[in-house]
């Protein structure tokens, strides 16, 4: 059993200036055109989604994250996925500079200069966790509408869990690299944090870390190294623009593959810097019992104006690794009549299966006869498409919220609104006068 994703990184929307926005609309152009062709010889013909490791947007503002949110839809749809069915984390570029204000370049340095003492303290008070997290302000909503919030204490996020076969799952965890992050930030200076570095596996799985930031960008990269290098197996990371993949041996039993993206479109295209794209399989190599990973690179050539394998700098059209899973073998290997039951049959043909785990800040889990059938569409609509203010005037309309209510709500406290919309049965109701507002105002662009 397999399951594939489409990785992107660093696609920068809004950094065009003149003919190079047409230049670049062309290359993402003609990686929709080249993605169906590549998941096409996948076993399962398809991606089962899509991974995104930062730098969605260049400036953070709300206008790149739309344009953005459109592209995206595009390449879903080309790699044979739900437009939903996105994990991403944010890079350096999905901050808001115009939100870096006095106060927050005061706590940034003092991060950078005294570390995790200084991380702490900010991180323990309401009003400068507040502004802290202020520079996200576009990107959060833009990221709760694919379910992937931000962890608004520090620490690090995962929601998604692939079941490859019984008592053999991978977990995907997310990581903000970009929690310290100013106006301008130098290789090893930007942290982490313990409540990020410090990640924990469990008995029959596995852990995907995503970062935007490789390691040696961290002031604390060596501590966090040996707790990824020990509890995860795959390390995708973004940011430096050159792509490279590199397996490692820890110990006896133990691998790691660390996975370094080129840039989807980087800021200027040349011979050393262009186009770049994966797709990725992940699947349970049941002979080892560990994690295989087959990926496969796509770059730009220049001379043809189209995505190819990206053999020059990867040796392959294809690069195939078995990793040695010590958590693996931690559990109870899965026995042949496990196997060989027709739900789990672990057959290259037959995508695993993905689950979203319920948010941490949201509302207790709602039973399946309580969600509209298109609630994952229901959340990236409300979160992602329609406005701030659109979203509370939605709420108090649908009675979730007093009324007269004008203040600024919380991500989380949002969530938890729409979700009590949608337990009133109301959610097909609030999906469908979505619809409208988004059909009216592409009537008002028209």
């Amino acid at each position: 059993m397999s399951i594939a994703f489409v990785h992107l990184s660093d696609i920068h929307f809004g950094q065009e200036k003149g003919g190079q926005l047409i230049v670049n609309n062309d290359a993402k152009t003609q990686l929709l055109a080249d993605l169906p062709t590549v998941v096409s010889k996948l076993p399962s013909g398809r991606a089962a989604g899509l991974i995104v490791t930062g730098d969605i947007a260049y400036a953070g503002k709300a206008v790149e994250y739309r344009d953005a949110a459109d592209w995206l839809d595009d390449v879903s749809r080309a790699a044979g996925c739900e437009i939903t069915d996105v994990q991403l984390v944010p890079g350096n570029h999905d901050i808001d500079h115009a939100e870096i204000t006095t106060v927050t370049e005061f706590m940034l340095g003092e991060i950078k200069t005294k570390g995790q003492e200084a991380l702490d303290r900010f991180l323990a008070d309401d009003d400068e966790r507040a502004i802290l997290y202020r520079r996200f302000r576009h990107f959060m909503p833009f990221a709760d509408g694919y379910r992937c919030p931000l962890n608004l204490q520090g620490g690090y996020a995962e929601e998604r869990i692939v079941n490859l076969a019984p008592g053999r799952s991978i977990r995907f965890v997310r990581l903000n690299s970009a929690l310290i992050c100013g106006k301008k930030d130098v290789e090893g200076s930007l942290l982490l944090g313990a409540r990020q570095r410090i990640i924990n596996a469990r008995k029959g799985e596995e852990l995907v870390v995503l970062s935007h930031h490789p390691l040696n960008w961290f002031q604390d990269g060596v501590d966090a190294g040996k707790f990824i290098r020990s509890r995860a197996r795959v390390l995708i990371t973004g940011h430096e623009h050159n792509p490279s993949v590199r397996p490692e041996n820890v110990e006896p039993g133990c691998d790691i593959l660390v996975l370094a993206a080129g840039a989807t479109v980087p800021p200027h295209a040349d011979e050393v810097y262009t186009y770049n794209y994966n797709v990725i399989e992940l699947g349970w190599d049941e002979a080892n019992d560990g994690l295989w990973v087959r990926i496969h690179p796509r770059t730009w050539n220049d001379d043809r104006k189209r995505f190819e394998a990206d053999t020059p700098r990867m040796g392959e059209p294809e690069l195939y690794f078995s990793l040695a899973c010590p958590h693996f073998r931690a559990a109870q290997r899965p026995g042949a009549s496990e196997l060989s039951t027709p739900e789990a049959t672990p057959t290259t043909d037959q995508a695993a299966s993905v689950i979203i785990l319920p948010l941490a800040e949201a509302a207790p889990e709602m039973d399946e006869r309580m969600e509209p059938p298109d609630y994952s569409l229901l959340v990236l609509r409300f979160f992602r498409d329609i406005t701030p203010q659109e979203r509370i005037t939605l709420l108090v309309e649908y009675q979730a919220l007093p009324d007269g209510w004008t203040e600024v709500l919380s991500n989380a406290h949002e969530r938890i609104a729409l979700d009590a919309v949608v337990r009133n049965g109301r959610g097909n109701d609030l999906a469908a006068r979505i619809d409208a507002l988004l059909a009216d105002r592409k009537k008002g662009e028209g």
